[in-house]
């Protein structure tokens, strides 16, 4: 075999390799892999500390919103994707801020229908190796490196919580919701869990804990299992009219906040 040729096996080779490996490469397994050097931890500090200047500094003037939850995984022709494209427009018929992910599925037809329907429509993204493209129904957009800076901002400006069907990230979405509101960290917002069917493992399971005493009874009522759109929003209308007043912030000029 000639020069020319060996060094074409190992081009190929090495395409051939290159061809599976992400265009976005795996996070290194180093966040939760010990205690590292005083100067990778004060620049991770200095990192996280930053994406929550970030988010702060976007997210100040969004107006109280309405936080969906849900899965990345539905097409446009599912109907969990046309129902939350209609959660969406309900958000904005009610004139609250639509907050989602960001990401494509189930977020994506939450902002659609928020987006379609001249309600703000505002996503917190998250960089993955796979799923992380921000929907092109955004009015707004911030993108963070880590799931736990993302999820207290997605929790911070919303006054109710509307979980549709999705998988583990979701359900980490919706138990550290609950956590919060039932250890009084935040007001106890409503939470609804959209999809009798397909959340009734999920109750049953609930209401196991209650009956071993893992819960308190009285933790059911956190959340509203339903079916229908209009149940829905009139239960998240009905708490946030009688136990809220919205008031607008004052921009504040010598933050460079523009008017």
């Amino acid at each position: 075999m000639s020069k020319l040729s060996g060094n074409l096996v190992i081009s190929m080779e090495a395409a051939s390799k290159n061809k599976n490996r992400p265009i976005i490469p795996h996070k290194e397994h180093v966040y939760l892999d010990g205690p590292k050097s005083r100067g990778y931890e004060l620049g991770f500090a200095w990192r996280v500390f930053w994406q929550f200047i970030k988010g702060f500094r976007n997210l100040h003037f969004i107006g109280p919103c309405i936080t969906v939850f849900g899965s990345a995984r539905f097409k446009e022709d599912h109907l969990f994707y046309q129902q939350a494209r209609e959660f969406g427009k309900r958000i904005a018929e009610s004139g609250f801020t639509t907050m989602t992910g960001g990401s494509p599925g189930i977020m994506e037809a939450v902002n659609r229908g928020a987006f379609e329907n001249g309600c703000r429509s505002v996503g917190c993204n998250i960089m993955l190796p796979f799923e992380q493209k921000e929907n092109p129904y955004l009015h707004r957009s911030v993108t963070f490196e880590h799931f736990f800076v993302r999820k207290v901002l997605l929790v911070k400006y919303s006054y109710a919580f509307v979980i549709m069907p999705g998988g583990f990230g979701t359900m980490d979405e919706l138990f550290e919701t609950l956590t919060l509101v039932q250890t009084k960290t935040i007001s106890r917002f409503p939470i609804v869990l959209f999809g009798t069917e397909y959340y009734q493992s999920l109750k049953e399971c609930i209401e196991e804990w209650a009956a071993r005493g893992t819960i308190s009874r009285e933790d059911l009522d956190l959340v509203l299992i339903t079916d229908n759109v209009d149940e829905a929003m009139e239960h998240i209308n009905h708490y946030i009219t009688t136990n809220y007043k919205v008031r607008p912030r004052k921009r504040l000029w010598w933050l460079f906040e523009k008017r």
